[in-house]
């Protein structure tokens, strides 16, 4: 047997120190955690040595060495244990090893390597030592960056080299490692096996489990999340875990729920005195004005006493109350009609959609009693939710006590308890004025004017003074009309236009006011017509052109007889 130079590895090596997994690798073997003897199989048995030496700490370590140079056609095998794959689909192997440059060595150009290869051998189980060198493939051959040289001996310093390979893809239970020597001076120091994951993390308020990279090292694990408590998916949430155990294309979304806002990748109930209504990522809200959140997580801020919402309003909307009476209510009688006008309350409860009831009541003399004034009042422009400030109220009965009430409402009024709040007046009807005109109708129609007649009205309740007519031409009412006195059931409008139409309406008015107008009648002018002259006319008109030609021949015959000296008349 060739002489064996592995003493001269039984030097102290200076190791970097020892580095931990990072977060995303998980260890399957490490050799560095192993106290003593690694127990793996040798073949043949004097190929590699298990040795225990110190590091430059004095502290114990445990290496395979060989260093049969001297010898050709080595091939010495060095086998790990079973190693568990634990669901790795692709594993990476770091070594940490020495290897002695050959030509520091005399005598060894033809037998020395200054590489070694690495196996493995998949198995669902554990063989044993049953296994053998054709069984394994190979996975590449390793060299060192740096060997070292008598020099390094010397000063007991050995260089380090760490190689990292990726084996895959993994599909039984578990496998082995295997290192064949072909004829170098190596030192194993340590070996790790490791794969690597993806860790649990939070991304977008999606929690994310841990994922085991895939096969290749090109491969993208798509792992699908779960929104954390208290969320919702906006969109479904995933990310792709990588081959490097990194999350990457982050996709999708949760959001918090109603009630809850983001805090450090967690959804968190909202504070007292603020709530959120919808889920999103928009955070919790300061309960609006008038209002208050009585627990945490609140998605509403219910109303303060005595304030409230209306259907419409959402829920960042301040809360309101029903508004105060109207004020500066006024009536202005005229016979059996009466006109309120009124200013807005001074409190419209916060609100911008107040409007108004006019309640009447009609009130006899003696018992004071009063009752609703009925169905035959007719209000201007309407009862009920007006939005001016001003109404006329008409077809009331003469010489009666009426007592109005207005209130102001707004869009809360109907959710309060409270009595609405209201200004009131009492008015006395006067003599009522006429009523109607009726059977209005024209005589005849000319050029420029028309002649117009109608009846009395059946209820003059009074001594009709006059008659007012008002006329204007069709669609013109709104620009321009003009109105007309008369004495009696008759009368001739003039300053008329030619061929075209008018609408006229007539009323009534007694000591008591002006009745309503009647009904519209609608009157077409006569068009303009050519002159027309009677016989004794177009005579006359004859007789003067021949005394006019008459005239001109005597002149003429006159210029033309210069030297007579006087011409007949």
């Amino acid at each position: 047997m060739a002489p064996r130079l592995t003493c001269l590895l039984c030097v102290c090596f200076s190791l970097a120190p020892r580095s931990a997994p990072t977060s995303n690798e998980v260890n399957l073997l490490e050799t560095a955690t192993i106290p003593g003897d690694w127990g793996w199989l040798t073949s043949p048995p004097h190929g590699w040595d298990s040795i225990s030496e110190m590091d430059e700490f004095f502290r114990p370590i445990h290496t395979y060495q060989v260093c049969n140079v001297m010898s050709p056609n080595q091939n010495n095998w060095l086998r790990t244990n079973w190693v568990q794959r634990e669901g790795a689909r692709r594993v990476y192997v770091e070594i940490k090893f020495t290897l002695r440059d050959c030509n520091s060595m005399p005598g060894v150009s033809g037998t020395c390597k200054e590489t070694f290869n690495l196996y493995y051998l998949e198995t669902d189980r554990d063989l044993g030592s049953s296994t053998t060198e054709t069984q394994f493939m190979k996975i590449d051959t390793i060299a060192a960056d740096e060997s070292f040289t008598n020099v390094d001996l010397g000063v007991r310093r050995l260089k380090l080299n760490t190689e990292v390979r990726g084996v895959g893809p993994l599909t039984r239970r578990g496998f082995y490692l295997a290192f064949q020597d072909i004829g170098g001076c190596i030192a194993i120091v340590s070996v790790r096996v490791y794969y690597k994951k993806c860790p649990p993390m939070v991304r977008n308020l999606a929690a994310f489990s841990e994922a085991i990279t895939g096969s290749d090292s090109s491969s993208l694990v798509e792992v699908q999340g779960e929104c954390v408590g208290n969320s919702e998916e906006r969109d479904p949430p995933k990310m792709y875990c990588s081959s490097e155990g990194e999350w990457l294309v982050p996709i999708g979304k949760c959001v918090c729920s109603a009630g809850f806002e983001e805090r450090s990748d967690s959804c968190v109930a909202c504070d007292l005195g603020y709530y959120k209504s919808f889920p999103g990522d928009q955070p919790c809200s300061k309960c609006p004005p008038f209002s208050h959140s009585e627990t945490l997580a609140a998605r509403l801020c219910p109303c303060d006493t005595n304030y409230y919402r209306s259907a419409s309003d959402s829920p960042s909307a301040p809360c309101t109350r029903p508004p105060s009476d109207p004020m500066n209510l006024i009536s202005s009688v005229n016979g059996t009609s009466v006109t309120l006008d009124w200013t807005p309350p001074l409190d419209t409860g916060g609100r911008r959609d107040v409007t108004y009831n006019v309640i009447c009541r009609r009130c006899a003399w003696d018992a004071g009693q009063c009752e609703p004034c009925g169905g035959g009042v007719r209000y201007t422009p309407q009862q009920m939710s007006l939005a001016k400030t001003s109404l006329t109220v008409a077809n009331l009965q003469a010489h009666m006590n009426y007592t109005f009430w207005v209130e102001a409402i707004n869009g809360v009024s109907d959710f309060s308890l409270e009595p609405r709040m209201f200004s009131s007046v009492n008015i006395t009807t006067n003599q009522a004025a006429p009523s109607q005109v009726l059977a209005i109708r024209h005589g005849k129609a000319w050029q420029t004017s028309i002649s117009l007649l109608w009846q009395e009205p059946e209820q003059p309740n009074g001594i009709i003074l006059e008659y007012e007519i008002k006329y204007y031409e069709k669609d013109k009412e709104m620009q321009i009309y003009s109105t007309l006195k008369a004495k009696e059931t008759r009368a001739v409008v003039s300053g008329l236009k030619p061929a075209t139409h008018y609408v006229f309406q007539v009323r009534a008015r007694t000591s008591a006011g002006c009745g309503r107008f009647s009904q519209t009648l609608e009157v077409e002018t006569s068009k303009a017509m050519a002159l027309r002259y009677d016989t004794r006319t177009i005579v006359w008109i004859c007789l003067i052109l021949i005394t006019g030609l008459v005239i001109l021949l005597t002149v003429l015959i006159c210029k033309k007889r210069s030297s007579a000296l006087w011409c007949p008349v």
